[in-house]
């Protein structure tokens, strides 16, 4: 019968006593229904029946008491295991028991369709014939036809799985299932006294394992490695042989990561999301080791041989964004390797934009990455630069930005300066640095407040504990898709609430609660505050 949620979630907090009584419940229905099935039954199985469907709606009155079943599928169930042994000898109850069978395929079958469903029902149907047929002396007629449909059911399934060709298969609690639902029918043929257990053990594991957790994708040399620790999402960054960065979203608490004899504690670092190991990982393959105050878990790597980029979290950040868009691809480069022609030209529009503000000078602070280098340039070819700019402009990487950041909005509190503002590239629009002073502009070229963006924020914060979004990840995220062409300012202030007149609408980008979905800087508001720039 129907569990709560339609079934099983595989990989879901799925609770070990909705599994066993399920897989009980199902085991003695399919008993039932067999003997249903039966032309002439001894008087011992009627007995057993009637043990059988009491068992039956006492584990179908704990599904619904306790575990939250649909009421009317739990019903039907109780009505039909009830009325098999009841019509036992009369020509209905073959009726009745290929309901109670149609219905345990209805079950075991939530989610499923196309070939699966095809599948599932066979395997069903087929488990249920075998205990009828069973207990007739023409039994080793149908066997062998039997048995082989089962196993041809279990084969579709095992290919279905996408692990039947990989180590995933003899490595995993799935792979396992998915062999012991081939293996089991098969091997009935030979055990005819207890080739019936061995098909309801089959049965059983087919029905569990809907139950297990799907396995981790295998890790590919130079592809980020995006997978779970338990229940705790972990990127490895960029999976090659040497430093590699281990992150983990801030929700996950204090964890530690361990290589070979070597642990290493997950620290936050300046101007990133969550928290990061930096760890040395050996060729080839291998699992690293994450801990917490729980337990541990293992996540496994095959960095192969050749080298890759430097570990860096905004690059890792990027390499996030694709994963979640459904791209595994070896990471070759990083966001600070160049700057890009759109930043480029976001930056000159910045540039454009203080001068006409009236801004005689600038503070410039960049790093010596390629993308600052020329970033730098390109400001300097626009506007004088020095120490006691009227405007302070960011360029570098995330944790220089912040720092830089702390430091600015520390001497405000003092004295006045910059009195033309703080503005930052736009790769730096992460949480942490746009919270780290009060407010702040950055030139964009796409909406945070927009479907998009919103999207890409929703599925990194559902999918990685919660993280907050970032530039770099938004733009793998988006791939080939456009985020927009027109650049404007957008201010960044640490206010979630702006009062308004009687009867006045919101303004977007205002909203009057601070946890919103899909918000780029949780508890702070984005808007644009210039016209499009030319």
């Amino acid at each position: 019968m129907e569990h709560p949620h339609g079934g099983f979630d595989a990989g879901g907090d799925v609770s070990i006593w909705v599994v066993v009584v399920r897989l009980a419940l199902l085991l003695v229905s399919a008993l039932v229904a067999g003997s249903g099935l039966v032309v002439v039954v001894p008087h011992r199985v009627r007995a057993a029946n009637f043990a059988l469907a009491a068992l039956a709606v006492g584990l179908v009155s704990v599904s619904v008491l306790v575990f939250d079943a649909h009421v009317l599928g739990g019903l039907a169930h109780g009505v039909l295991v009830v009325l098999v042994p009841v019509l036992l000898g009369r020509p209905v109850v073959r009726w009745v028991a290929a309901a109670l069978t149609l219905l345990l395929v209805i079950e075991t079958s939530v989610g499923d369709s196309g070939l699966l469903l095809v599948a599932n029902t066979v395997y069903v149907a087929g488990a249920v014939a075998w205990v009828a047929l069973s207990s007739s002396e023409r039994f080793r007629q149908h066997a062998l036809s039997l048995g082989v449909v089962l196993a041809l059911a279990g084969l579709v399934r095992l290919v279905s799985s996408g692990i039947a060709f990989d180590r995933r298969v003899f490595t995993t609690l799935l792979g396992a299932g998915l062999v012991v639902v081939v293996l089991l029918p098969l091997a009935a043929l030979g055990i005819r006294r207890a080739g019936t257990l061995a098909v309801a053990a089959g049965l059983l594991a087919w029905s569990g394992l809907a139950a297990l957790p799907p396995p981790q994708e295998l890790p590919v040399p130079g592809v980020p490695v995006l997978a779970s620790a338990g229940k705790v999402p972990v990127l490895i960054s960029p999976h090659r042989p040497g430093r590699n960065l281990v992150h983990f979203p801030a929700s996950a608490g204090a964890l530690t990561v361990g290589v070979g004899s070597s642990e290493v504690p997950a620290v936050p670092v300046a101007g990133a999301d969550g928290t990061w190991a930096e760890v040395d990982l050996p060729a080839g393959r291998g699992s690293l080791t994450v801990r917490s105050g729980s337990g541990s878990s293992t996540v496994r790597f095959d960095t192969g041989t050749a080298p890759g980029p430097a570990p860096d979290v905004e690059c890792a950040s990027a390499a996030l964004g694709g994963l979640l868009g459904g791209k595994r691809e070896a990471l070759t480069s990083c966001p600070a390797d160049a700057l890009s022609t759109e930043d480029a030209d976001s930056l000159a529009k910045l540039v454009a934009f203080l001068k006409n503000k009236g801004v005689a000078s600038v503070r410039l602070v960049s790093d010596s990455s390629p993308r600052g280098v020329q970033a730098a340039a390109l400001v300097r070819s626009g506007l004088p630069v020095s120490d006691s700019g009227d405007a302070l402009v960011v360029l570098s990487g995330w944790s220089s930005a912040f720092s830089a950041l702390s430091r600015a909005g520390a001497e405000q509190a003092e004295r006045p300066v910059y009195p033309h503002g703080l503005y930052v590239a736009p790769w730096l629009l992460t949480t942490p640095i746009a919270t780290s002073v009060t407010t702040l502009a950055v030139p964009l070229r796409f909406d945070p407040r927009e479907q998009l963006p919103i999207g890409y924020a929703v599925e990194v914060g559902n999918r990685f504990g919660g993280a907050n979004p970032t530039p770099a990840g938004f733009r793998s995220w988006l791939g080939d898709r456009p985020a927009g062409s027109q650049v404007q300012i957008y201010a960044v202030a640490q206010v979630t609430a702006m009062p308004m007149g009687p009867g006045e609408a919101h303004g977007p980008g205002m909203p009057m609660q601070e946890e919103l979905a899909g918000q780029w800087v949780p508890k702070a508001t984005v808007v644009p505050v210039s016209p499009v720039l030319s």
